[in-house]
């Protein structure tokens, strides 16, 4: 089963999205969305080495998602006002490095997800030979509040999501 339906929850996933754009449930709907539910997951399994990833804990993740999107909101309303405002010449434009303890490729995603999101933030890129995070920010006030707020806010719970079982 899983050698024709490697990732079965996307097979649906895709096949609903089909009928819900087609906004048909005719027969030849169904068959074709059924067949780009089963080719799609074929063509991206080999994107997938790791296969499907496994979230250890689902309420963790709905947590971080709503507080992110505060944060997002939150950010929005602060960039705009300093590029409305007059008040440009204070802004404090930075890079900073912050220490990473993620591991796991889906986490590490997710966190890069979440970051670019966030206006005013930009993930830079994975410092070579280590594990360090270059982060820009686009009003910089408190170098540890950031480095504090990554850790505890997003990859924290990251790491547990996605890592919960490697670190017994």
């Amino acid at each position: 089963m899983k050698r024709w339906l490697p990732f079965p929850l996307m097979s649906v996933v895709l096949l609903l999205f089909w009928l819900l754009l087609n906004e048909s449930l005719a027969p030849s709907d169904i068959l074709l969305g059924a067949a780009i539910g089963i080719a799609v997951p074929l063509l991206v399994k080999p994107l997938v080495p790791l296969g499907y990833p496994k979230l250890r804990r689902p309420l963790t993740l709905v947590r971080l998602l709503g507080m992110a999107l505060v944060e997002i909101v939150r950010s929005c309303l602060n960039v705009s006002w300093l590029i409305l405002s007059s008040k440009r010449d204070g802004l404090n434009s930075r890079f900073i490095t912050i220490p990473l303890d993620i591991k796991n490729p889906y986490g590490m995603a997710l966190l890069s997800c979440l970051i670019n999101s966030t206006p005013g933030t930009v993930w830079v890129e994975i410092l070579p030979d280590s594990n360090d995070l270059a982060l820009h920010v686009f009003d910089l006030h408190d170098e540890q509040w950031w480095v504090e707020t990554i850790k505890t806010r997003y990859e924290q719970p990251l790491i547990e999501i996605f890592e919960e079982e490697t670190a017994k």
